[in-house]
């Protein structure tokens, strides 16, 4: 981060620094001049303590991520979540079936619907964040006047994205209730994708909510779209 890159985690103001770094390893962290606090108390933090406050969805936690760290994880976590999508569709389209034979598990693996699941999921995962980011610049940008940067909006709804990784989870413990637990999946990913929304443009709830919703229509429609157009292209296969 450059000179006023950071940002104070209670009150978002800007700051030119964390810490002070005085001679033989002593560190003291800056006081915010807005606030008079603590401009970031999580880098004396256990990254576990963080981690949870995160999970909680926190605001402080939240900007001490994405602002007051270099953390740039969020290409990796994309394709590792979307890995955890694919491999759950791909469980639950041969969950049901039965087979004595263990070379089966490896033919599977190279079937190419888990390939096209994968790719089912990438195109839902964009089609949520452009919807997302187009109609945060029509609305901050165009009505509001408001300057935006799409690479910071872009990493932090990669990054809050996370707890797809509990998809896997989900799949190993399979029991009755996997519906629920995956709507609930669902669900804390929105949350988390909400909540970066509001840190890093520091607006109201309801503005990064719509947003939000916005991004799911769309990745919604995507899905039914593309749903529809695998079941077509399977049944001409199969008159073939």
């Amino acid at each position: 981060m450059g000179k006023d890159g950071f940002r104070c985690v209670e009150c978002n103001e800007k700051a030119p620094e964390l810490h002070r770094d005085y001679s033989k390893g002593i560190l003291k962290i800056t006081i915010c001049e807005s606030c008079q606090k603590p401009v970031d108390k999580y880098i004396e933090y256990d990254p576990v303590i963080i981690l949870i406050d995160a999970i909680l969805c926190k605001t402080q936690a939240f900007r001490h991520i994405l602002f007051n760290t270099s953390l740039n994880i969020q290409w990796k976590l994309c394709v590792f979540c979307l890995l955890c999508e694919a491999y759950l569709r791909w469980s639950l389209l041969h969950g049901t079936e039965q087979s004595s034979d263990p070379a089966d598990i490896i033919r599977y693996t190279k079937e190419w619907e888990f390939y096209g699941m994968f790719g089912l999921a990438a195109l839902e995962l964009s089609a949520f964040c452009v919807a997302v980011l187009l109609f945060l610049v029509v609305v901050v940008g165009r009505l509001q006047g408001a300057t935006l940067d799409l690479r910071l909006l872009l990493r932090a709804l990669l990054l809050s994205c996370y707890g797809k990784v509990l998809l896997i989870p989900a799949v190993i413990w399979e029991h009755d209730h996997s519906p629920l637990c995956l709507g609930l999946i669902k669900m804390f990913v929105l949350t988390s994708n909400s909540q970066a929304i509001r840190v890093i443009l520091n607006s109201s709830r309801r503005l990064s909510l719509l947003a939000v919703c916005v991004g799911l229509l769309s990745e919604t429609c995507v899905a039914q779209a593309s749903e529809k157009l695998l079941w077509s292209a399977q049944d001409i296969l199969t008159f073939d």
